[in-house]
């Protein structure tokens, strides 16, 4: 069953807000947003300690709390939902600060696409009183419930400590700086389904279906739906292409290259975090048992084929126009 209204049944009185965090000097919208919620809802804001640091040296804004970065394993206890403020890489980011369970994530876009970040930053106020407060139209508000990916590699069969990723858009194993053909084994439940030859293969969710794994051929497919993509890079064979798998998919990526100077391999989660991969080692991949819920503008769907048309242009053509008779 999808969970398809979000209301809160205490008050809600704790966020924590995102913003880019390579970003060194703020903007007028970073303080605004933090003044709005502080002095006239009332709430507690939490940023990270790098934000922190800045927020600290602007006059008015000693309300600005913080957490230890090291280890935020019970923030999701401490925070009832968190509003990011920037392009799709702030969601990401955000996603990643939960490796459990994930409060609500309300976006605001300010970044170059934004396909994520469905709210305008015009209407801060008014969308995020209706998270604090209620719609007057409905019980709560629309979210989605974002599918994420839970990865461990392996060296020698035996789980690498500290080693576990929750991904929100894909997992991607590649050659890297190599010259020759990635050779990876792909298994399903310890059976093996097929070898990739070529430059990788992008495992991704249904979110990520429009990023990376669209450029290579991959589906689009609708954030409710329960699935994984197996997307592989530039395969040589022309007969490899792209499947989606169900939920229940538990995937294992194998480096199997013969020659030592062939398997040198790397690892990224969401394009960061990237980790090498020398000869048998691997990574496996399941969906995570924690989602991250996001709130809609309007409603799944609709906001999902917004996002197709507004930044991907999506099937957008010119209507053709009445022929007219010259006069």
């Amino acid at each position: 069953m999808v969970i398809s209204y979000l209301s809160y049944v205490y008050l809600c009185c704790n966020l924590l807000f995102c913003v880019e965090p390579v970003s060194v000097a703020f903007s007028l919208s970073d303080m605004q947003i933090a003044s709005f919620l502080f002095y006239q809802e009332k709430m507690n804001v939490l940023v990270e300690p790098e934000v922190h640091d800045i927020f600290a040296r602007i006059p008015g804004f000693g309300f600005v709390q913080t957490f230890y970065s090291q280890d935020t394993s019970d923030l999701h206890e401490r925070v009832d939902f968190v509003a990011c403020l920037g392009g799709d890489g702030v969601i990401l980011h955000a996603s990643n600060l939960f490796r459990d369970a994930v409060p609500p994530v309300v976006s605001f876009n300010l970044g170059s696409l934004g396909f994520l970040t469905s709210h305008t930053f015009e209407d801060y106020r008014q969308d995020l009183r209706q998270i604090i407060h209620g719609n007057s139209t409905l019980d709560g508000v629309y979210i989605t419930l974002r599918m994420r990916l839970r990865c461990e590699i392996f060296r020698n069969g035996n789980a690498m400590p500290g080693k576990i990723f929750d991904v929100m858009n894909e997992i991607v194993v590649d050659r890297g700086s190599n010259p020759y053909l990635s050779k990876i084994e792909c298994y399903e439940h310890d059976r093996l389904i097929t070898k990739v030859q070529g430059d990788g293969v992008i495992v991704a969710t249904p979110t990520g279906s429009t990023a990376y794994s669209t450029a290579a051929g991959g589906s689009m497919v609708h954030p409710n739906v329960p699935c994984m993509l197996f997307t592989p890079i530039c395969p040589h064979s022309l007969s490899f292409r792209p499947v989606i798998l169900p939920d229940s998919a538990r995937l294992e990526l194998k480096v199997r290259s013969r020659r030592m100077h062939e398997a040198m391999h790397g690892v990224s989660f969401d394009g960061k975090r990237r980790q090498q991969l020398s000869r048998g080692d691997s990574v496996r991949i399941s969906m995570s048992q924690h989602p991250l819920p996001t709130v809609n503008k309007s409603d799944q769907t609709g906001d999902w084929f917004h996002s197709l048309v507004r930044c991907l242009n999506w099937n957008e053509r010119l209507d053709q126009k009445p022929f007219e008779a010259s006069k």
